[in-house]
């Protein structure tokens, strides 16, 4: 099980993210671009995640991943249930979406070449 905490800790040190609390909902961003949500009870996190490749990743492990509902369907986005995600996956899963945010040179120089 991850934490907000956890993903704070994390997300701090990715150049350009700022946190922010939004209707008792923890979200950071890149600028306007939220790339890492929490619910309000932290139960799911919510990830900037590929349109193309989220079928795949939600059929993979159901228990473990959903489909946003219809009305985020247009995003970039994926949710997740925190107490199926260990630390190594939500690692993973945070740095990820942040590089689906920033540019590539930011990346690259936080990353290292990839």
């Amino acid at each position: 099980m991850i934490t907000v905490e956890q993903v704070r800790a994390l997300a701090m040190t990715l150049p350009r993210t700022t946190e922010h609390l939004i209707r008792d909902r923890v979200k950071f961003r890149v600028g306007s671009i939220v790339y890492v949500a929490f619910s309000r009870d932290e139960t799911e996190m919510g990830f900037a995640f590929p349109k193309e490749e989220r079928a795949a990743l939600v059929a993979s492990e159901p228990e473990k991943f959903h489909l946003p509902r219809e009305s985020e369907m247009r995003f970039n986005w994926v949710e997740c249930r925190t107490a199926a995600l260990d630390e190594p996956e939500m690692r993973e899963l945070v740095i990820d979406a942040w590089r689906m945010v920033v540019p590539k040179k930011v990346a690259a120089a936080r990353l290292g070449d990839l």
